[in-house]
């Protein structure tokens, strides 16, 4: 039985004891529709291993396991754990296991991530699987709606959040989601968006260089680009009029415009940046 009612749901909880923390960001589905574009967008096929991040009550992890080869559902709070492994326990094809993701190992080479994130834990847990050794296929993700919008958004609306995750992936939102569609109901509404790694081939000295000039670039995200970059250097070796003209020309060298804000810059111009200006930043 999947509890995907709301009043089933509570009642289960109630029969283990659990009320769902704030402070976790526990807002549990409880509309099969949400439930079924989540499966219908990941694409998925009996070959597929899946990776389910904070699995709750089970509802989504029992519906993956229908589809999928095998369902690694890793949930932080141990509370849930005993409701979870009644649930699942007659279902072969799941293993519940109690971890922080941000934590766990990934045992595997070739996966899918689906995961109902809360907000204070979306963009790390998005950061460790692009950067993973072995990606995921792709990662199908509920989160808040203001953060899927910032992901996707496109110049002049660029954000550190919206740059790093497009160098690394290409992302879409797949559908927007009511409030009602959880309990307990979260006070936003959330949406849920489809990551897909790209095929990258830059090296590790290439890619440290890049954050390092993107954390620079988004210091001060309502300055000048060229202001960002040279009071970087003023704070180590104040002002320094021929460092500024030197930084000015390599920029316009990317084809940047040095007055533009780095909310303003693609990917492709945060690409070139690093290329002219990783050796002087």
């Amino acid at each position: 039985m999947t509890l995907t009612n709301k009043d089933i749901l509570k009642e289960a909880l109630d029969n283990y004891s659990i009320t769902p923390k704030k402070s976790l960001g526990q807002n549990f589905v409880i509309d099969k529709n949400v439930i079924k574009k989540i499966c219908d967008c990941a694409d998925l096929s009996k070959e597929d291993q899946v990776l389910e991040i904070g699995p709750g009550t089970g509802a989504l992890t029992l519906s993956l396991a229908e589809k999928v080869t095998h369902v690694t559902a890793i949930e932080k709070d141990r509370r849930l754990m005993p409701l979870l492994l009644d649930l699942t326990k007659e279902t072969k094809n799941i293993s519940v296991v109690h971890s922080d993701i941000l934590d766990f190992s990934i045992p595997f080479k070739k996966y899918k991530v689906i995961a109902n994130l809360p907000y204070y834990v979306t963009s790390p847990i998005i950061k460790k699987f692009l950067e993973e050794y072995f990606p995921p296929e792709m990662l199908v993700l509920t989160v808040q709606r203001e953060v899927a919008e910032r992901i996707i958004a496109k110049p002049p609306k660029m954000s550190l959040l919206s740059v790093s995750v497009q160098f690394y992936a290409d992302a879409k939102i797949i559908s927007h989601i009511s409030k009602n569609s959880f309990w307990p109901p979260p006070s936003i509404e959330s949406s849920i968006i489809k990551i897909t790694p790209k095929k990258n081939s830059f090296d590790k000295a290439f890619k440290e260089d890049f954050f390092r000039i993107l954390r620079k670039g988004f210091s001060h995200p309502r300055k000048q680009i060229l202001t960002n970059f040279q009071l970087d250097r003023e704070k180590k070796s104040g002002v320094d009029f021929t460092k500024r003209e030197i930084i000015c020309n390599l920029i316009k060298k990317s084809n940047v415009d040095a007055r533009k804000r780095p909310e303003s810059l693609n990917i492709d111009q945060w690409k070139s940046l690093t290329k002219n200006l990783s050796k002087i930043i």
